[in-house]
């Protein structure tokens, strides 16, 4: 009988420490507790900006077209722009300002950079060609038909040929007409083209010297006609990456989104031509 109880005893010490086996320790249901509740690893892309420094005839299509069409595609890039005269843009990056991009209405003002190292490497592309034009203000009743006839003008608007690439094309054409020193004499000098176009359409000048794209941005103007042929040279605007750049990658994605097809029919819209 003791060995029938003591069998009895044997058989149940084994089923309670099988059963004392399989129970989970309190390590490892703490291990399970904080797998459980570990978020998730944030996978959102880091937000990159980066400043694009471009002459002011380009504000209108890169602010209303060019540069949402870009943050659509690239959400994790935010551009900021900022315009002026490609002359001003230049010091300012010469001085240090943190501008990543740079795109000027002139090839002066890009390879004055570049020959001082601070524009990047064989990042620059000439890009988009415009004209020159002769403009009034609308409903003006000169006689004027031709470039030699805005001396007919009383006020003459033209960008300053120091900083200003349209005023330096103005200066050209004029000198190329003979003309120049009489323009000047009757001229008030823009510190930037959009200046310019705003005293012609305001009726503070009686003539004037723009882009071709800015002409057809302002209602309040009519042009008269393109700068002669052969008077002034082919109207170039370049983009390129400035050499301080801490944000290449980013910089380079946008140059690449301005050469696109769909970026140079929101140009040609505007009255840009693709460089070619």
């Amino acid at each position: 009988m003791k060995k029938v109880i003591s069998l009895i005893l044997c058989i149940c010490l084994v089923f309670s420490l099988a059963g004392c086996s399989s129970k989970p320790s309190a390590n490892d249901a703490n291990t399970a507790q904080s797998t459980e509740s570990k978020p998730a690893e944030d996978t959102k892309t880091e937000e990159t900006t980066i400043l694009l420094a471009a002459a002011a005839s380009l504000k209108n299509c890169l602010d209303k077209d060019i540069i949402p069409m870009f943050t659509e595609k690239y959400p994790e890039i935010k551009v900021e722009a900022t315009y002026d005269s490609s002359g001003k843009l230049q010091t300012q990056i010469e001085e240090g300002a943190e501008v990543d991009v740079f795109m000027s209405a002139a090839m002066k003002q890009m390879n004055a950079l570049n020959e001082k190292g601070l524009i990047a490497e064989n990042s620059v592309v000439k890009l988009l060609e415009n004209k020159i034009v002769l403009i009034v203000p609308e409903g003006s009743n000169l006689d004027i038909s031709s470039f030699e006839d805005i001396l007919k003008a009383e006020k003459i608007a033209v960008g300053d040929p120091a900083s200003v690439p349209a005023g330096q094309y103005s200066k050209e054409a004029f000198e190329n007409l003979k003309i120049w020193d009489k323009v000047s004499e009757k001229s008030s000098l823009g510190t930037n083209v959009t200046e310019v176009l705003n005293w012609v359409a305001e009726g503070s000048a009686d003539a004037g010297v723009v882009y071709s794209t800015d002409a057809a941005s302002n209602d309040k103007v009519k042009v008269v006609v393109e700068a002669p042929e052969g008077s002034v040279s082919k109207v170039i605007y370049p983009v390129g990456i400035v050499k301080a750049t801490k944000n290449e990658d980013a910089a380079k994605k946008l140059i690449e989104f301005l050469q696109s097809g769909e970026s140079l029919k929101v140009f040609e819209s505007y009255g840009f031509s693709a460089n070619k």
